[in-house]
């Protein structure tokens, strides 16, 4: 009770300054974490005008608290299926984006005469934007429903990650004291292993558990059962070897899977808002403002580097990827700071005690600079692109522009690289569900029954039961079909069976060694081998059993995994009047009627039933305009009576296509209007090329004027150069001067 009296002065000080200073910056329309940055100097040690906290080690548990919390919310945010969603671009840029900027904090540190762990550590702080700061000011600006915000997003959640796996490298680094690439590979190794098993674990336990205890879920018991499952999962990190915001932020992910998602992050909300203040108000106390003077060249140094370096890596990455400049530069311009992650990297460094004690209050100053600066250089980007394009030379702008058209041309995942991913997601999710069971059951399971029966009994009994629970899973990684439509597809072909048969004798071998190295922990090599031949003949002969054992076990995971999007669904209005009722349909790309409108497919006219919602991604079209356009993977629900759903289904379903194309078939090129060719002079509409080539204009260049999506009577004449979309050997045709071969078009 001794220190109960200080405490609650203590916190009463900090939430006090970080009130005021709050209300403060929210009339000022400023960030709120830089007043509670400013906050925090102000009841900090190192100034005296104001009280000063008497008990800092007290404070600093809160702030780790605090940090816990602000990753669990991330988590929550997060989801895996998010990842999923951001696409390629997103991908790219971030990991240009985190690699450039590695490089250059770690030449920057070198440049100013620090360490070499100083120079790494700083390459971290910078190489990570601030999530917070960035949603705050788009919300603010008004942008959040622009192009190049959903890239700005996207890359934000890339970020998140990789700042995980930052923290557990740097870890790694600070303790090895060297760049030790085995080390770091094990570190790598180790951190897939263990979000596998906890992903899959959690999403097969966890929405289950809430599910089955709904009733009894008032918001007290979720919001504690929330913080405890949180708390749980840092213990169970922390125990393993990793840092307590990884356990915090995996938690939140999987809770982000659950129906009770949404209720979740609302409770939780108060209470990360209440632990955040404290947390960046104890980063605020750390700062010595004597320090800063002495530092104030490497602030400044470090802050234009942050400006300049990070808009340039983001653009870069975002070109890269295939997004246009305009979108590339407001990206990178959008993501010029540093904040929560960059704090806690810092952090590490100072606790490990592998960095100076400059660099921490150095970070939280240009932190505090840039989040001044974020939505003015959010606003300036435009006018800056402006300026900018006006310099570019003309050949390069046409060079990024063919580049970004290119990079965006349709494609198609070919049967092999549908059956090679399937193949190593497939080996890698058993082979760590196998280890795990095979390490809990030899390090926790075998003491146990050691101790109640003892001798070779008990590690028969172990391996027995051990081995019993890993058939399911054996049967999977050895035996289960995978994507066994692209199978069938490449096994119709003979040149392809020896490459398949050997990816089963792949799979099958790999289940046989880890049966086999499991088994090693428990006997002698003779018994092991005798063992491993005796449970792949169980695996034969059980075949059927075991499958249908596992299929219930994968059936509850994707129930588990797809509930919060089940519910989503379920909670639409259902339409059905009188004897009509409410069915979906599945828009396939290889329908001939993808692209048409609703009027010109005249579903009314000709079935008599009605197109009530498209459902488009994440994006609903109730009741949807005659010019609405239907699109590959857009999902119809249709109203109908059981007759006109049924004349409905038999043509949306087993109409074919007339014309079929391979995937290499599809492709953007480029023709240029010959004199005398097919197509000098005539409209787009009467030069056949939908028609006949089965193709579609995008966009036409004619001299310095670029026209994108052209009108059907636009004429095309001699010295245009026109985009099209389609099938390049009957296009190539049209285009063809008569008497001559028209020259190879070209491709992007």
């Amino acid at each position: 009770m001794g220190h109960f009296p200080n405490l609650i002065a203590d916190l009463a000080l900090i939430l006090g300054a970080a009130a005021v200073t709050t209300l403060i910056f929210k009339a000022l329309k400023q960030p709120l974490v830089l007043g509670y940055l400013i906050a925090g100097i102000l009841v900090g040690p190192y100034f005296h005008l104001f009280p000063t906290v008497q008990e800092e080690g007290n404070i600093k548990v809160w702030s780790e608290i605090g940090v816990i919390f602000l990753l669990f919310s991330l988590g929550l945010e997060f989801s895996f299926k998010k990842l999923m969603k951001v696409g390629g671009s997103a991908g790219i840029t971030a990991f240009v984006e985190v690699a450039v900027m590695l490089g250059f904090g770690y030449v920057a540190g070198q440049f100013m005469g620090w360490n070499t762990m100083d120079s790494i550590f700083l390459g971290g702080v910078l190489s990570v934007s601030s999530t917070t700061i960035i949603i705050r000011a788009f919300e603010e600006l008004g942008v959040k429903g622009q192009k190049f915000a959903g890239l700005v997003f996207g890359i934000l959640v890339v970020e998140d990650l990789i700042a995980i796996v930052l923290l557990v490298l740097l870890s790694t680094l600070a303790v090895s004291q060297q760049f030790a690439g085995t080390e770091m590979l094990m570190a790598v190794v180790k951190l897939v292993f263990f979000l596998v098993l906890w992903f899959i674990g959690g999403i097969f336990f966890i929405p289950t558990l809430l599910k089955k205890t709904k009733k009894l879920m008032s918001e007290e018991t979720l919001l504690v059962t929330s913080i405890a499952l949180c708390l749980l999962m840092v213990v169970l990190a922390v125990k393993v070897g990793f840092s307590p915001a990884l356990g915090a932020f995996i938690m939140g992910s999987i809770l982000a899977e659950t129906t009770q998602a949404e209720k979740i992050e609302h409770l939780i909300k108060s209470v990360k808002d209440l632990f955040g203040a404290i947390f960046f108000v104890s980063i605020g106390m750390l700062i010595d403002p004597k320090m800063l003077q002495i530092y104030i060249v490497p602030v400044v140094i470090i802050t234009v580097l942050t400006l300049v370096g990070k808009t340039f890596s983001t653009t870069l990455g975002a070109v890269i990827s295939g997004q246009p400049l305009k979108t590339s530069v407001k990206a990178g311009m959008s993501l010029a700071q540093i904040g929560e992650f960059s704090f806690i990297i810092a952090i590490l460094g100072r606790d490990l005690n592998v960095t100076s004690d400059f660099l921490y209050p150095i970070a939280v100053a240009v932190s505090a600079v840039t989040t001044f600066t974020t939505p003015y250089m959010i606003k300036v980007a435009d006018p800056f692109y402006n300026w900018l394009d006006k310099y570019i030379p003309q050949k390069w702008k046409a060079s990024l522009d063919r580049y970004s058209t290119g990079a965006q041309t349709i494609s198609q995942a070919s049967d092999w690289q549908v059956l090679f991913k399937g193949y190593v997601l497939n080996a890698m999710v058993f082979s760590v569900i196998i280890l795990a069971l095979g390490l809990l059951s030899s390090i926790y399971v075998l003491p146990f029954v050691d101790n109640l029966i003892g001798g070779q009994w008990g590690k028969m009994v172990t391996a027995a039961v051990t081995f019993l629970v890993m058939l399911p899973f054996l049967w999977a990684l050895a035996v289960r079909q995978i994507q066994p439509k692209a199978f069938a597809n490449l096994w119709t072909q003979n040149k392809y069976k020896g490459p398949l048969t050997l990816f089963r004798s792949i799979r099958i071998g790999l289940a046989v060694f880890l049966v086999g190295f499991m088994l090693a922990r428990f006997f002698s090599f003779t018994v092991a081998a005798t063992a491993t031949a005796l449970i792949t003949g169980i695996l034969l002969i059980m075949n059927r059993r075991i499958q249908t054992f596992y299929d219930r076990l994968e059936a509850r995971f994707l129930s588990n995994y797809n509930a919060r999007e089940t519910a989503e669904a379920a909670r639409r209005p259902v339409l059905a009047p009188w004897d009509a009722h409410l069915a979906s349909f599945h828009v396939h790309a290889d329908w001939n009627g993808v692209g048409r409108t609703l009027e010109q497919l005249g579903f009314r006219e000709k079935y008599g039933i009605n197109i009530a919602v498209i459902e488009r991604g994440d994006r609903l079209i109730p009741i949807p305009p005659k010019n609405e356009r239907l699109f590959p993977g857009d999902r119809l629900q249709v109203i109908g009576t059981d007759q006109q759903i049924e004349a409905f289904r038999q043509f949306i379903e087993h109409h074919e296509p007339h014309q079929q194309f391979s995937r290499s078939q599809v492709q953007l090129r480029r023709y240029e209007v010959l004199e005398g060719s097919g197509v000098n002079g005539k409209s787009i509409r009467e030069s056949g090329i939908r028609e006949m080539a089965h193709s579609m204009v995008v966009g036409v260049e004619r001299g310095e004027e670029r026209i994108l999506n052209p009108i059907s009577d636009m004429r095309l004449e001699t010295g245009d150069v026109v985009w099209i979309v389609g099938d390049p050997r009957r296009t190539t045709a049209l285009f063809r001067v008569k008497g001559e071969k028209q020259r190879s078009p070209k491709m992007l």
